[in-house]
Parts: C-alpha cells; sequence; structure tokens
C-alpha cells in the first residue's frame, strides 16, 4: 500500500487524502495541534517515523514571516522523498491587468514569501500545484449568498480565475505519475466574481445584492487585496502533460453539482431563465 504524508490537513488537503483512500493509499497528515488523528507539526520524532515511512509527501502549509515551515523544519528528511507535491498559488503571478498567464510567466507577486517558497520547493524537484481561488462544498458563492456575506463590487473588467476543490484533488493525483515542474490547477473560464455571485443567487431563487464599491461594502484587508490582482490563469500544461480534466470547467458547472447537494430542486433548474487563497 502505498503512503503519503500531508503537511497540513486543512480543506484542500482532507479532500485529496479522501480521493486517494478510496484508491487505496494510507494517508497520513499533520495539524498544529494533532487533532483528529493527524500529527502534532512540532512532534518531530512523529514526523520523522511518518516521513521515514512515506512515498510522497504534499505541502499544504503556507510560508509564514519568516520562510516556508516545512522546509525549514524537515526540509533534509523531505529531499528523500521519492515523490513530493507543494499546494503554490496563482497570486504568485502578479497582476497581469486581466492577461491570460501560464506556467512559462515569470514569478512576482505581491506575496514574496509566497513566491520565495513556490521557487524553492521548485529547485527541489517539486510538482508545484499552482492554485487561484478555491470553492467546494460549504466554501462557495452559494453560501456566501444564502449567508447574507456576499458583495458585488464595481470594478469593471476585473477578472479572476477559480477552481472547485475535486478538481485540485484530481490534479494532485494526475500529477503522481508526471514530471516534477509547475502546474496551474484552474478551470478553463476566468471570470468577473459579479458573475459567480449572481449565479449563485439565481440558483438559490435570491435576489443579488447589491452593487456597491469597496468602501461601501466595507471590505477588510484581506478581502481588498483578493481585488488587487486582475488575470487569467491557463491551464493547458496539466491537460498536456498531466492528462488532467476538470470536472468543473467552469463556476456554472461547479455550482450547480452543489446546489444538487444542498437543494436537489435547483439542480433541475435553467440558468438561462433562473432568477471564489487558502488550502
Amino acid at each position: 500500500m502505498p503512503t503519503m504524508l500531508i503537511f497540513g490537513m486543512g480543506y484542500s488537503a482532507s479532500r485529496i487524502a479522501d480521493r486517494l483512500r478510496a484508491q487505496g493509499w494510507e494517508v497520513a497528515g499533520t495539524s498544529r495541534s494533532g487533532r483528529d488523528g493527524t500529527i502534532a507539526f512540532a512532534d518531530d520524532a512523529a514526523v520523522a517515523a511518518a516521513l521515514v515511512r512515506a512515498d510522497a509527501v504534499l505541502v499544504s502549509i503556507p510560508p509564514d514571516a519568516a520562510g516556508d515551515p516545512v522546509l525549514r523544519r524537515y526540509g533534509d528528511t523531505v529531499r528523500a522523498t521519492n515523490w513530493i507535491g507543494y499546494l503554490s498559488s496563482t497570486g504568485v503571478y502578479g497582476d497581469t491587468g486581466g492577461a491570460w498567464v501560464d506556467e512559462s510567466a515569470p514569478v512576482g507577486g505581491r506575496r514574496s514569501a509566497r513566491n520565495d517558497a513556490d521557487q524553492a520547493w521548485l529547485a527541489l524537484g517539486a510538482r508545484v500545484f499552482r492554485l487561484p481561488g478555491i470553492y467546494g462544498p460549504g466554501r462557495s458563492a452559494l453560501d456566501r449568498v444564502a449567508e447574507g456575506k456576499a458583495h458585488r463590487i464595481d470594478l469593471p473588467g476585473q477578472v479572476f480565475s477559480r477552481v472547485h476543490v475535486d478538481d485540485i484533488a484530481s490534479g494532485v493525483i494526475a500529477g503522481l505519475d508526471g514530471p516534477p515542474g509547475a502546474y496551474n490547477i484552474a478551470d478553463d473560464a476566468p471570470c468577473g466574481q459579479n458573475a459567480v455571485i449572481e449565479f449563485a443567487a439565481q440558483l438559490l431563487g435570491l435576489a443579488p445584492p447589491p452593487l456597491q464599491t469597496m468602501d461601501q461594502a466595507g471590505l477588510s484587508p484581506m478581502a481588498r487585496s483578493f481585488y488587487a490582482e486582475n488575470r487569467r490563469v491557463a491551464n493547458g500544461k496539466a491537460k498536456r502533460v498531466l492528462g488532467w480534466q476538470p470536472a468543473y470547467p467552469d463556476y456554472r458547472a461547479g455550482l450547480r453539482a452543489l446546489s444538487a447537494i444542498t437543494r436537489p430542486s435547483i439542480a433541475s433548474a435553467d440558468p438561462a431563465t433562473a432568477s471564489p487563497d487558502q488550502r
């Protein structure tokens, strides 16, 4: 039975772990406290034992102010692993003014710690999966609209890419047989966030939130940073090299599937007439 150790058993990593277990893998993971059967990240002996057994290592912990915590604490041991994966961010590309960007583009985003970590894992021979805005069960525009927490921001021309969490899982699994390098795991249809919110409202039969400026919406600094960059992320390399295809090629397919989980009657609605970084 192949074994994987996942550093940082968060939202996306837990979904990846579930998919791997279903395919016969043994999966261990870390968390800060060692909750829910995971290994405490700071338990050096337990992590070292897990690393010795691991055929593959996936890192889902973002960098901190001092750099990448996994490289800092366990880098020497991780280097000896047969397969290394790292969940990075398409934020490493920075603002492209809405232009398309692929893995050949230089790294130059605002988050220098993320840029450095991305490059360090690439230098180590990892498969670096660059992810845009992540959505899925319990974390989507449907939830924000239903809870009254969604915003439509008046920023014409603003475009983002996004990816369903299950497509992240399938992308990482496709990468198990792929060569080292960077891979954008994103859907096929970058678009403005307002379109996503409006479609979610349609599926729920609710009025969309009003169009506002960022000041009117009272956005936090973190939320404002989401709108500070404008780009379209190309996913052709992952399709071509890994043979990966997104099950949810656009936000409509993803949101329809999510709406069917919680409100089966919505799944049959005609979207033409019916009235999205962690990790």
